[in-house]
């Protein structure tokens, strides 16, 4: 055996042994749970700001649930940071990705004014986007009134001995808390597709992200407050103070900048578009009008997904069953659309029964996560020469352009679907399989006609020429894009708005056995 050959063999032993101890050790190598139970504080009628506001509106709607959509960026900054102003009582904020950015650290400072108000403030967040973060973190845990979670830890916070965790741990780290949560006072819940952070926000200098947010009013928010609880006092939920340790001095010093920003140039910048949001002064005159309805259900899947043998409680069973039922129509929009074998079958059956199927996803050139694009790639024809819409959405999706606090480039973010104009879902699940069986996910199942209107508007939207190419079959049976908008339309023969590269890249990801974790 040469030499390079025995390096390869101990490399490759060494992996093995690593994945090996991961899989058997993974309960005893992932952090313990040590933060004392707590769960959500009950509303009042009258004890907050938020109360006096909503209950009476609640008793007026026979108490239903209000549900207002919110398709733009700084409308849905703007949810979030009224919510926290007039919260009295308690803000329960869960999230796959909070970054640590300008619009991250202005609604950060938002909790934090909050809690110096006497509210009562838990933060869960994933654990995979917070490398760099644990100072911040840590200093805003150390206020009183806030207590911040890690979902399923790293135990290495940071460097090279985090990749070597990752590797070792692959079979327990692979699974994430995808949830979207900001719940105020128990009164309103902001639910569906945004992390926090400027892309989400339409505060991007780069690329921001098309996404949609259900606030909802009432009732059901204890539903979200509910799912809330059950991750927070789980055995996945650690305490950030568990993990890691700071100097005084830092966790000061840390604060100040947060509180700095909030006061700067930038950040009035920012807060001023928002404050010239029609939606926003339409709320500040009393003129939003939320829909209220009785056929709301807030749904997760239970925080221990992968540990569980029972699947009847699994998301992807619901929303599957959902659209698989349809009759006359399924409109889909998933920014990561891996739809596997099976559901891209059944979706062709649907077809064959004269069920209009449609989906609207990224490009090759919107898309952020190019593996993913690589494993949607391969079902594209199929799905066409089944009959099904497919429809991509442009790199740069529209005229408007922001300067320097916000820019007209566009990827697809939401994640939602209507069945037959009267059912469907808003939220975070993607339908790839990463969705389906390795994350957590969680959102808003409704089962009305002026929802499903709505969602299906927004489908409409985001299909148009002005937005998206629709994919096509060409004469020689090979996919075409149009590009819609101009008359006649275009024909591509090639991913729109790519280069040879990115289009070789992707081919060549999809050669690779990852589907699974897409």
């Amino acid at each position: 055996m040469s030499r390079i050959q025995r390096i390869f063999a101990w490399g490759l032993f060494t992996l093995v042994l690593m994945l090996l101890s991961g899989w058997l050790l993974a309960d005893h190598l992932t952090p313990r749970a040590v933060g004392t139970p707590s769960h959500a504080l009950p509303v009042q009628a009258a004890q907050t700001a938020l109360d006096r506001e909503i209950a009476p509106l609640v008793e007026k709607h026979g108490g239903k649930t209000g549900i207002i959509l919110v398709p733009d960026g700084l409308d849905a900054f703007a949810a979030r940071a009224l919510s926290a102003r007039k919260a009295g009582r308690s803000l329960d904020l869960q999230y796959y990705i909070w970054h640590n950015d300008p619009t991250g650290r202005l609604l950060a400072h938002e909790a934090w004014q909050a809690a110096e108000h006497g509210v009562r403030v838990r933060i869960l967040l994933d654990d995979m986007n917070t490398q760099g973060d644990d100072t911040d973190l840590l200093a805003f845990d150390a206020h009183p009134n806030i207590e911040i979670r890690i979902y399923n830890p790293f135990r290495n916070r940071n460097g090279p001995m985090r990749v070597f965790e990752l590797v070792q741990r692959f079979f327990s780290v692979n699974h994430r808390m995808h949830n979207k949560a900001w719940i105020a006072d128990g009164r309103v819940a902001v639910l569906g597709g945004r992390n926090i952070g400027q892309e989400y926000f339409d505060a991007s200098t780069d690329t921001n992200f098309r996404d949609l947010d259900a606030v909802l009013f009432g009732p059901k928010v204890e539903q979200a407050s509910a799912i809330f609880d059950a991750f927070w006092n789980s055995e996945a939920a650690v305490p950030i103070a568990s993990l890691s340790k700071r100097s005084q001095q830092e966790l000061d010093e840390a604060v100040a900048r947060v509180r700095a920003e909030a006061a700067g140039d930038h950040a009035r910048v920012y807060l001023q578009r928002v404050d010239a949001s029609p939606t926003v002064r339409g709320y500040f005159r009393g003129e939003l009008a939320p829909h209220w309805s009785s056929a709301i259900e807030v749904a997760s899947d239970p925080p221990l997904k992968w540990k569980e043998d029972d699947r009847s409680d699994w998301l992807v069973g619901k929303l599957f069953g959902q659209v698989l039922g349809a009759k006359r129509q399924a409109l889909l929009i998933s920014p990561y659309f891996v739809p596997g074998e099976s559901f891209s079958r059944r979706l062709v059956d649907l077809v064959r029964k004269g069920v209009e199927v449609g989906v609207v996803t990224n490009s090759l050139a919107a898309n952020d996560v190019p593996a993913v694009h690589a494993g949607y790639m391969d079902y594209r024809g199929p799905l066409l020469d089944g009959g099904v819409d497919l429809y991509e959405l442009r790199a740069q999706g529209g005229a408007e352009n922001h300067g320097l606090f916000g820019s007209s480039g566009a990827s697809l973010h939401t994640k939602a679907f209507v069945v037959d104009d009267e059912r469907g879902f808003i939220g975070s699940f993607n339908l790839d399989p990463r969705s389906a069986y390795l994350n957590t996910e969680m959102g808003v199942l409704f089962e009305d006609r002026d929802i499903a209107a709505a969602v299906r508007d927004e489908y409409r939207r985001l299909a148009g020429p002005a937005l998206s190419y629709e994919v096509v079959r060409g004469e020689d049976g090979k996919t075409q894009w149009l590009d819609r908008s101009r008359d006649p339309p275009l024909v591509l023969h090639r991913e729109p708005q790519t280069t040879a590269w990115q289009r070789a890249t992707a081919r060549m990801i999809g050669w690779l056995p990852i589907e699974s974790q897409l």
